[in-house]
């Protein structure tokens, strides 16, 4: 891939907007791993999949795939790293997941929205194809697990759709089945946002009008992937987050916006009462949940690519996955946030642990102020809009502790936690049915553990002391020795 500077001219998209840009950022950073030769139907997946098992390994791009012209590439393992995070979001690239975290609360208490501009004509155009021409095939689409029940073109993606009664916008990562030239399905579980659109449109016996984006810049999908309120407009936020407005084209069949540089998108219909069989895919808590099931069906009118498109992946599997890492900095933040909101003092850091899918395990650090501050922060934080979704176990602990290190973490537990107060079990909570040990598939709740991994209260002056070196004492051999000494 060549690797010169990226430059903008009039006939170029902006770096912030162009998964092309990202790429050779990140390869001038050596954070991109190319690899020729692999099959979609199992070595793709399977390469993916090792990759996927250690925080920090580059993002991983196929080419020559068996089958494909070379140039039609495959990229995924995009946000399994902080670095990569930070530099997607233009953040200092060495900073801590803690840092990443109060960028997200910044961000979510500002709010700052730039709505998109709509542009005449945009990469995306390159490749327009209608009627016989459409085949969702000429994209490499692999299976991503040995045992998935199909071709999963829609994982790193953006599923767009626009409510018939305020003209609201919305985007979102639905997964998405390619099934034929012409068919896909979309599965977005009861009570998204996508979902309500879509039963608006077939309440009335009207189709609903989708747009699918299966390769863009990073940071566009990570919107697509976060908990944006109902109303408000992905676009707008995505805008915020990037500093420009999101250039957009109207697409030519449903008259949605679709990012004008995009990779690849594909626009149709989903008409009431339309469903095939759909799954299984293997999920982000790392198990096959949910089966196969009859999902609503999109039926693909236009397909348009870039000349050499890139198929964007970010798979969900055993964690710590590409569909839910870069989810846990922000939700973090969303949390951290609401337990100030809920009016929780002396909150020093919260991190959404990789290992439950940046959902299922939340660890909260306060500086204790009062008897029973450690409960209610956990409590909450087990409750709170953001925390409470899929959630099996809340840890609370001192500020001397980094919550986003575990081996830290599991000390606290083991040395600060007494059981016979220190543990509260919540049942019947918010859950869903990718859950393993949700209740049952019609009943989606579950229960969790809230952990007070504080020094006892009472105790907090005579709790025996730490045996570590002193900040000073820190400080003093880093300015002598600092050569010879890790960060």
């Amino acid at each position: 891939m060549n690797t010169d500077k990226y430059t903008r001219t009039a006939d170029t998209p902006s770096p912030k907007q162009d998964l092309r840009a990202w790429l050779r950022e990140m390869e001038e950073l050596g954070e991109i791993q190319h690899i020729a030769g692999a099959d979609r139907e199992r070595e793709i997946g399977g390469i993916v999949d090792i990759y996927q098992r250690k925080i920090g390994n580059p993002a991983v791009l196929f080419d020559e795939v068996p089958g494909y012209p070379k140039g039609h590439r495959v990229l995924a393992n995009i946000l399994t790293s902080i670095r990569r995070i930070n530099r997607t979001l233009g953040l200092p690239i060495e900073g801590t997941e803690i840092e990443l975290v109060q960028h997200w609360r910044k961000y979510m208490k500002e709010a700052k929205t730039i709505p998109p501009v709509e542009v005449e004509t945009g990469s995306i155009l390159e490749n327009v194809y209608t009627g016989d021409e459409i085949d969702l095939f000429k994209i490499p689409v692999p299976k991503w697990h040995e045992h998935d029940g199909g071709y999963y073109i829609g994982t790193g993606d953006m599923v767009i759709m626009r409510d018939p009664d305020t003209g609201w916008v919305n985007y979102g990562a639905y997964r998405v089945q390619a099934h034929d030239k012409k068919i896909a399905t979309v599965m977005c579980s009861k009570g998204k946002h996508g979902d309500m659109i879509q039963r608006k449109y077939h309440e009335r016996g009207l189709p609903c009008p989708v747009v699918v984006v299966a390769g863009m810049h990073p940071a566009l999908f990570m919107i697509a992937g976060l908990e944006i309120p109902h109303g408000k407009n992905e676009f707008d936020a995505a805008g915020g987050l990037i500093g420009e407005a999101v250039e957009v084209i109207k697409g030519p069949k449903t008259g949605l916006p679709i990012p004008a540089h995009a990779e690849i998108a594909f626009e149709g219909f989903i008409y009431p009462n339309d469903k095939i069989d759909e799954g299984p895919l293997g999920e982000w808590t790392g198990y096959y949940a949910g089966g196969l099931k009859k999902e609503p069906v999109i039926h693909v009118e236009t397909l348009m690519t870039r000349n050499d498109p890139v198929l964007l992946g970010a798979i969900p599997g055993i964690p710590p996955d590409d569909d839910s890492f870069y989810r846990g900095s922000y939700r973090s933040g969303a949390v951290w946030n609401q337990l100030e909101a809920a009016g929780v003092p002396e909150v020093k850091g919260v991190w959404s642990h990789a290992a439950g899918g940046s959902r299922l395990w939340l660890t909260v650090a306060i500086k204790q102020q009062y008897a029973g501050h450690a409960k209610q922060a956990g409590l909450i934080a087990s409750q709170c809009h953001a925390g409470a979704y899929v959630n099996r176990f809340v840890v609370v602990v001192d500020d001397d502790i980094n919550p986003a290190d575990m081996d830290k973490v599991i000390w606290a537990m083991c040395t600060r936690c007494d059981p016979r107060e220190g543990m509260e079990i919540l049942r019947g909570c918010w859950s869903s049915a990718l859950d393993p040990m949700a209740y049952s598939e019609k009943d989606p709740r579950n229960a969790r553990v809230v952990i007070d991994a504080c020094k006892p209260f009472g105790r907090r002056d005579t709790f025996p002391i730490v045996v570590r070196a002193s900040e000073q004492l820190e400080k003093d051999v880093r300015a002598k020795f600092g050569q010879y000494l890790p960060n």
